[in-house]
């Protein structure tokens, strides 16, 4: 049900709206977890997961022409492990979220008489719930989306710069890199858990008009 609400509201968005651009995105998140149990201790065992992304969207070009919006869909794996002498655990979650941001050309610089690198700054709001979650402890699976901590809305905001290689022929390819932190606003668990997510990017763009 959620997975076909934020699918008829992407389409319906962009249905309406001019765009420039389609993009294609995907990479690698770095996430880390924060997590508060009700008496707001943390728990020093946790670390770092890896997992990926996918993104589709599009760009448009706002009056001025250095500022652009963006809107797509994402799909994110926010992944931890963890563990001490005694227990071993991890997380699998896979997040599908509605995405809108502003894009910002800093500056651009001509490769050839046709092509550019376009170094931009970018900040983007993500709004997203569970669609897998996964916790292992000692080769037992556990549920994620049976654990209020974990289920709800997340809330994301991220800051990124990205390079792009514009082909004005066809679109372009851009490399780019994002943080971002994610609280759960959802939720109404004692137990506290946040992200912080090194996310590297490699994306595909096409224009349409």
């Amino acid at each position: 049900m959620i997975k076909n609400y934020f699918l008829g509201l992407f389409f319906l968005t962009t249905a309406t709206l001019f765009s420039q651009e389609i993009y294609l995105k995907t990479g690698k998140n770095y996430t880390k977890y924060k997590y508060k149990d009700s008496n707001l201790q943390s728990n020093p065992n946790l670390q770092s997961g890896t997992g990926s992304f996918y993104e589709i969207g599009f760009i448009k070009p706002l009056t001025n022409k250095k500022i652009y919006y963006s809107l797509g869909l994402s799909l994110n794996d926010y992944n931890a492990i963890g563990g001490n002498m005694a227990n071993s655990y991890r997380w699998d979650t896979q997040y599908l979220g509605l995405q809108s941001g502003l894009q910002y050309q800093l500056f651009s610089f001509k490769t050839n008489k046709k092509n550019a690198i376009d170094v931009v700054v970018k900040t983007d709001l993500n709004i997203s719930s569970m669609i897998y979650g996964k916790q292992e402890i000692n080769g037992v699976y556990y549920d994620l989306k049976k654990q209020e901590e974990f289920s709800g809305i997340l809330l994301e905001s991220s800051l990124g710069l990205q390079f792009k290689y514009r082909i004005p022929a066809i679109g372009g390819l851009s490399l780019g890199y994002d943080f971002a932190q994610t609280v759960n606003v959802g939720s109404s668990s004692k137990e506290h858990l946040s992200y912080n997510t090194n996310q590297l990017e490699l994306g595909i763009h096409f224009n349409i008009n």
